[in-house]
């Protein structure tokens, strides 16, 4: 059984690492708490996991520590900030702040964001979104990453492409975080870490072999994209569409010298007020029905309907309550970073 950490002393771990490095506090609360959301959620690839990175960039100067975004355009509905390396999970919150505000009065508010440092997991920014009983998009893509192969190339050109997405329904709502490749860098990263394979082939190597092997991977081999080797032209085609839509409108991406942007994204929200279509209780009767007809599926033998949001927001629900179980790679990490700054682990709960 694994031991369990009270969520609220996990965000004030990670926001004193933080604020160690200068950041303000209101700054590293908010970044703390976006790691957090994450891992709640069973995003263990993408929250937590990523405070060690984010503390080097904040050092290094990678990320800014202070200062706000460059407005390069804003008409109301939409908006497109330079964030010149601001850290991720600060300024998306940011940008989503700006559009809750505006959503009242525009119904639909769009914003794109550009040289944001890496954002991390696009579930975690959801819950405050559906909370306000609105439908939430958010997309990024990594202009200095080429780690994803179209169909039928061994060349990786895209990045692994996120997409999240939310809306209210019933009991939970309907919920996801999804990449155009695959699998996730972040599973191939772990698998290689732990001395794993991977599930199927998800991967080429450097020749165009399929592979399971993460080491193929990290010897200049690629990714598929979704759909994989047989159907892999729909996931580079919706590649191509989040790229558009990050780079393309953001008007910085595959065009422009990125070598150093290293991790860096573009990025493109958009959240929707259903009551600027009509009746707020028409929209919940739709979507509840659509998760409810879901969950009465008849299911493959052995199989469960496993409908978007789901598991993540139960998990969300228990762990708030009961404690948060790390991911074993990720406790080690985080006691790791408690040593080297000199901060104290949060106490254990207990067994879960």
């Amino acid at each position: 059984m694994s031991t369990r950490y009270n969520a609220r002393d996990l965000k004030q771990f990670a926001s004193d690492l933080f604020a160690s490095t200068g950041l303000a506090r209101a700054r590293a609360d908010v970044m703390a708490e976006t790691f957090l959301q994450a891992d709640l959620m069973g995003f263990t690839t993408h929250g937590l996991h990523r405070v060690a990175s984010n503390l080097k960039w904040l050092q290094s100067g990678a990320s800014r520590i202070e200062g706000e975004p460059n407005v390069l355009s804003d008409r109301g509905n939409t908006f497109n900030w330079d964030a010149d390396f601001l850290p991720g999970p600060w300024i998306v919150n940011q940008a989503i702040d700006q559009a809750l505000e505006r959503i009242r009065e525009h119904g639909v508010v769009t914003g794109t964001i550009r040289r944001s440092q890496h954002i991390a997991c696009l579930a975690a920014y959801l819950p405050r979104i559906v909370e306000r009983n609105c439908v939430g998009i958010l997309t990024c893509s990594t202009p200095a990453e080429e780690t994803v192969s179209p169909q039928g190339c061994k060349t990786p050109l895209f990045s692994a492409n996120p997409i999240a997405f939310c809306a209210p329904a019933a009991d939970y709502p309907l919920l996801f975080d999804i990449s155009m490749s695959v699998t996730a860098g972040g599973y191939v990263a772990r698998a290689e870490r732990e001395g794993d394979t991977l599930p199927e082939k998800y991967l080429k190597d450097r020749d165009g072999n399929l592979s399971d092997d993460p080491a193929a991977f990290a010897d200049g081999g690629s990714i598929l994209p979704v759909g994989g080797a047989d159907h892999g032209y729909k996931g580079a085609a919706l590649s191509a569409m989040l790229e558009v839509l990050t780079m393309g409108l953001g008007g910085y991406g595959r065009a422009d010298e990125v070598k150093g942007d290293d991790e860096a994204n573009s990025v493109f929200l958009q959240i929707i007020d259903p009551k600027a279509f009509g009746s707020e209780q028409n929209f919940l009767r739709q979507t509840a029905a659509l998760t409810h007809l879901w969950e009465s599926c008849a299911t493959d033998e052995g199989g469960s309907a496993r409908v978007p949001g789901k598991r993540a927001w139960a998990l969300r629900r228990e762990q708030m309550a009961q404690g948060v179980s790390l991911y074993p790679t990720i406790e080690e990490d985080l006691q790791q970073l408690s040593r080297e700054y000199a901060i104290p682990m949060p106490a254990v709960m207990g067994d879960g």
